[in-house]
């Protein structure tokens, strides 16, 4: 299939960081990537920033995430809030939120809210993390953080679902809970993020998408697609998602060409180093990239 034949969706990732941070910026970015052609922001999330901390980030060679404690996080949702105010139909996506560093029935509320108030606008990206002492920070157990993401979900999309709701699992239990207002049309989209084996068998298993920011893609999505099918889920009913360098290059349309033959439906362009000058930078993306080959 060539990049003719598929319409590539394009967001942006890193949204909350760099010049953006503020209600301003946040503002300004919405508006700028909706009049563009952007389909979508993605925020990242870190709750604290342990100085010092020994864990490695997987996305740099020194394992060391950009910027220091003193760099500017907004939370995630509280971020987006600001987009959706200023925008009508720029999808609002977390890219990834840490899921088992939040409680999933408070959570659960919080992303419905701004789902029903954004007119069903949210794809909530999670992970498991990899910064052992931020879970030590917030007293959260760092061993089962995969299986309590996995059922962090669960209680989520229950919530979402109906009322009355009663939930018995390993990490959380409650009786006869109902939590409104729901979602503007049905649970929020889930999107699995990591770039492991693992990562894509669960997005396979229970994801209503996949969004790996490194490793082999196209394989990556392969065993997305796999882990689908033998759960008996239609693996071509998961939205992949994911960047490649190319498309800020010489050739943009083979760098799409080549993403569509590996699966993905959505290419991100990271925010905080292409996007300088905000309104100029991303009118030109729109006008070279997403007229041509969304």
């Amino acid at each position: 299939m060539l990049w003719q034949d598929a319409a590539m969706k394009f967001g942006l990732a890193f949204a909350n960081t760099a010049r953006f941070i503020s209600g301003e910026g946040a503002a300004r970015m919405g508006r700028a990537a909706e009049a563009a052609g952007f389909e979508s922001v993605w925020t990242v999330e870190h709750i604290v920033y342990p100085e010092g901390y020994e864990s490695s980030y997987p996305y740099s060679r020194d394992g060391k995430m950009p910027g220091g404690g003193d760099a500017p996080i907004p939370d995630p949702l509280v971020w987006l809030a600001f987009v959706a105010a200023n925008t009508t139909e720029l999808k609002l996506a977390t890219g990834i939120s840490l899921l088992p560093e939040h409680h999933p029935v408070t959570y659960a509320k919080e992303v419905a809210t701004l789902d029903s108030m954004s007119n069903g606008r949210v794809i909530l990206g999670i992970g498991i993390g990899w910064l052992r002492e931020e879970f030590a920070a917030l007293g959260i157990p760092w061993q089962g953080r995969a299986r309590r993401t996995e059922e962090y979900a669960e209680v989520m999309r229950a919530l979402w679902a109906s009322d009355d709701v009663s939930f018995d699992g390993e990490f959380v239990s409650f009786a006869n809970l109902s939590s409104n207002p729901k979602p503007a049309a049905g649970p929020v989209p889930i999107h699995i993020g990591g770039h492991s084996r693992a990562s894509a068998e669960r997005a396979g298993r229970m994801g209503d998408g996949f969004f790996p920011a490194g490793g082999d893609l196209a394989e990556l999505f392969d065993i997305a697609r796999q882990s689908a099918a033998d759960a008996g889920r239609d693996p071509e009913a998961i939205e992949m998602t994911g960047s490649h360098p190319g498309v800020l290059g010489k050739d943009p349309g083979a760098a799409v060409e080549q993403a569509v033959s590996w699966g993905m439906h959505r290419m991100l362009v990271p925010a905080y180093r292409h996007m300088r000058d905000t309104e100029e930078s991303m009118a030109a993306f729109g006008e070279q990239v997403i007229v041509s080959f969304g």
